[in-house]
């Protein structure tokens, strides 16, 4: 009997980051394009996909406030992080000139990641909602004065010549991207094999409003040997000047310590949420 192909959300067009990512991760699984973070999340919480793959932060650009509270206001879990390596290329229409280029399209953080690159070749920054989407567009355009800032996979699918390879200003420029599910038990062995490592965890914490406990919080962590990696905060939309906090650390949450921290952040926090305890970051191919 043929196994079930896995459903993976994904947002953008195909030929974006997020896609190359998926089909990486999940190289049998079939990919689905959603419009938005938000639709990607939501095909997963209404049991259309089994994952979606979204990118959680750049090494260069930080992280991706969007998705972040995402996983605070919904319910879906961790079950990895991987690290795709970003190289950043300047694509155009067939048989145009890079002295012809005028205005470069691309996503606000790809635009970021080759500001320097775009400011000294004068170029007018324009907005997609992706890279692959940008290359779309001036394939469409078929205008020789526009270009998109996109990846080497994005012009052989879109039928754009490379003008300039490796513009991104940082030659370590990586995204970092979580798989979320519902929570449920691997269904295959290649699954299982993906996931069933702890290395790793992801907690949201709601600390009380009194002197110290922020302090406290991230003290208590330490003191159970966890250690932390990332330590973030964002504002809670629905409370003026109240704000969770993002924590990655290093540790399998279901040990015996691991029971007994969380069980001491609770008494000093209003909130506890676990998000996920997975596999250290794998490291994709470029």
């Amino acid at each position: 009997m043929e196994e079930r192909k896995l459903q993976i959300a994904y947002s953008g067009v195909q030929g974006a980051f997020a896609q190359i990512a998926a089909a990486k991760i999940f190289p049998k699984g079939e990919l689905n394009s959603y419009a938005s973070f938000r639709q990607a999340y939501e095909a997963v919480k209404n049991k259309e996909c089994d994952y979606a793959v979204l990118p959680i932060e750049n090494s260069f650009a930080g992280e991706v406030a969007q998705v972040t509270d995402l996983l605070y206001g919904g319910n879906l879990k961790i079950a990895g992080i991987f690290e795709l390596p970003v190289v950043h290329n300047l694509l155009g229409i067939p048989d145009t000139d890079i002295s012809k280029i005028k205005t470069v399209y691309s996503h606000p953080q790809a635009l970021d990641q080759c500001s320097e690159y775009i400011y000294l070749r004068g170029f007018e920054k324009r907005v997609a909602t992706n890279t692959a989407a940008a290359a779309k567009e001036v394939a469409l355009f078929k205008d020789p004065t526009i270009a998109a800032i996109a990846n080497k996979e994005t012009a052989k699918l879109y039928g754009l010549q490379i003008l300039e390879e490796a513009i991104n200003e940082s030659a370590s420029n990586t995204t970092r991207f979580v798989v979320l599910s519902a929570g449920k038990e691997p269904e295959s062995r290649e699954q299982r094999k993906l996931f069933e490592r702890k290395e790793a965890f992801t907690l949201i914490l709601i600390v009380k409003n009194e002197a110290g406990a922020v302090a406290r919080a991230i003290t208590t962590i330490g003191d159970f040997g966890f250690n932390m990696r990332t330590l973030r905060s964002r504002p809670q939309k629905n409370l003026l000047w109240n704000y969770y906090f993002y924590i990655e650390g290093e540790g399998n949450l279901d040990s015996v310590t691991g029971v007994n921290m969380l069980n001491a952040l609770k008494e000093n926090c209003e909130s506890v949420k676990v998000l996920g305890n997975y596999p250290a970051d794998v490291i994709l191919e470029g």
